[in-house]
């Protein structure tokens, strides 16, 4: 299994189990990730959904290249992009707050799904970004589009999609894009994080999730999105990104 679920006292914990491919997204991580939508929206005993990764050098790489890099066309490509971005979407529309747990790197895809989650706990000296553009590519599965919708300034978020590299923890903390930096373990950093959001009941989280998702809906998110992985798409058949991939996955087999 490359994925994990946990369950205890209303935290529902979904971990990427991938840790020798750096906790990469493949088809089996999408469908554990639509296996707790499912469960969130038909059931009511979820307080929290907390996404991380196992070990403590990546929250998660983003897409597994290596399975990926056979989609070649445009139409192929969107195939794999809309799945894990509507997936994304379903995700950053949870009733529920959404926590990402960012145990280690959050890289090109890793990255975007931590932006989708409502805040980010960022391990000190752990590094973070939308390094897409080395591979000739955008963000794929909307992650620029709630980068954007983030709260962050505008400046700081346009320089992060662009500058296409990784951001130290401090960094981050400083733009806006962590909502807290912890050195200690992971546990007793998210006990910090939602000690008094548990003692509010859960129909007020709802309510104000529904506040956010209601803005979202008038600036029409889930088009923005999908308008996004099209372009992603488009680019992915290029030979810029063929290139960029051929030699990363080169130094990687070195």
């Amino acid at each position: 299994m490359t994925y994990k679920i946990d369950l205890t006292d209303g935290v529902l914990t979904f971990t990427i189990d991938r840790e020798d491919k750096r906790n990469a997204i493949n088809d089996e991580v999408m469908n554990g990730f639509k296996e707790i939508v499912t469960y969130i929206n038909e059931h009511n005993d979820v307080r929290f959904l907390i996404i991380t990764g196992t070990g403590e050098k990546a929250f998660c790489s983003g897409g597994d290249l290596s399975e990926f890099h056979k989609l070649q066309t445009e139409q192929e490509a969107f195939g794999m992009l809309s799945k894990m971005g509507k997936i994304l979407y379903d995700i950053a529309t949870l009733p529920v707050p959404t926590i990402a747990l960012v145990n280690g790197a959050a890289v090109g895809g890793g990255c975007e799904i931590a932006t989708a989650c409502d805040f980010r706990l960022v391990k000190r000296g752990v590094k973070c970004g939308f390094i897409q553009g080395t591979l000739g590519i955008t963000s794929g599965w909307g992650g620029g589009t709630y980068l954007i919708e983030s709260g962050i300034k505008q400046d700081f978020a346009l320089k992060m999609l662009v500058d296409s590299s990784t951001y130290d923890s401090d960094k981050l903390l400083e733009i806006g894009w962590a909502t807290r930096v912890f050195e200690h373990s992971q546990e007793q950093a998210l006990e910090d994080f939602i000690v008094n959001m548990k003692k509010i009941h859960p129909s007020v989280h709802h309510a104000y999730k529904e506040m956010k998702l209601r803005s979202w809906k008038e600036k029409n998110m889930f088009e923005r999105v999908m308008e996004e992985i099209k372009l992603c798409a488009k680019l992915w058949e290029s030979d810029a990104h063929n290139e960029a991939v051929n030699n990363f996955l080169n130094k990687s087999n070195k």
